[in-house]
This record gives C-alpha cells, sequence and structure tokens, in this order.
C-alpha cells in the first residue's frame, strides 16, 4: 500500500525558496519512479519533475528546469524538491505522485501516474 504525505510548502516572496518533501509509509518505495506536479487555481494539474528508482535520471518541466531540483533518499523512503528562486507563477497545490513499483519511464502525463500525496500550498508573493 502507498500512502504519500507532503510537507514545505508555505508562503515566500519572489526570489525565495522552499523545500518539499514526500514520504511514503507504504513499501515498494525503492521500485517507485517518483514526481512531482502541481494544480494553480482554475487550471490543470502538470507535470513539474519526476526521478527514477535511484535518482540517476530525471526530467523537469521546461519552465522550472535550472531552479528546481528533485531528489529522493531511498534509505527514507523520502523525496524532495528544492525549489530556488521562486516566481509569482509558481504558485500552486505541489503534489506528490508515485507509479506502480517496477514501472518505468519519466512520465509527465497524470495518467500514468498511480498513487497522489494530498498536496501542499506553495504561493510565491510578488
Amino acid at each position: 500500500q502507498v500512502h504519500l504525505v507532503e510537507s514545505g510548502g508555505g508562503l515566500v516572496q519572489t526570489g525565495g525558496s522552499l523545500r518539499l518533501s514526500c514520504r511514503d509509509s507504504g513499501d515498494s518505495f525503492n521500485y517507485r519512479v517518483m514526481g512531482w506536479f502541481r494544480q494553480a487555481a482554475g487550471k490543470e494539474r502538470e507535470f513539474v519533475a519526476s526521478i527514477n528508482y535511484v535518482g540517476g535520471s530525471t526530467d523537469y518541466k521546461d519552465s522550472v528546469r535550472g531552479r528546481f531540483t528533485i531528489s529522493r533518499d531511498n534509505a527514507k523512503s523520502t523525496q524532495y524538491l528544492q525549489m530556488n528562486n521562486l516566481k509569482p507563477e509558481d504558485t500552486a497545490v505541489y503534489y506528490c505522485a508515485a507509479r506502480q513499483a517496477y514501472d518505468w519511464g519519466l512520465s509527465s502525463d497524470s495518467k500514468d501516474w498511480n498513487y497522489w500525496g494530498q498536496g501542499t500550498q506553495v504561493t510565491v508573493s510578488s
């Protein structure tokens, strides 16, 4: 069973930083591709970043590449999203996501992701 719990959201000024965490209290974390999505008010949920089993391969939405860094600590069953140089357009609810164990592929399509956290609000003030 997969249970994803995010933390680390909040209010920050433009140019500031936040680090989101997502812990999986279930099993098989080490064999799951993990990712982050976000949904701004009135908009569709969109892909932000993803990371493979051992962290050797990552993918990012173009607008966050170079500012955001996804990482994971398999010993802690936790993934992270370090967000630097935040902009008002980054304001959204951020969701942790996981694929089925042993599924491969850093998909940016939310339909390919099987498990979701409850979301954490990130607000960037101008």
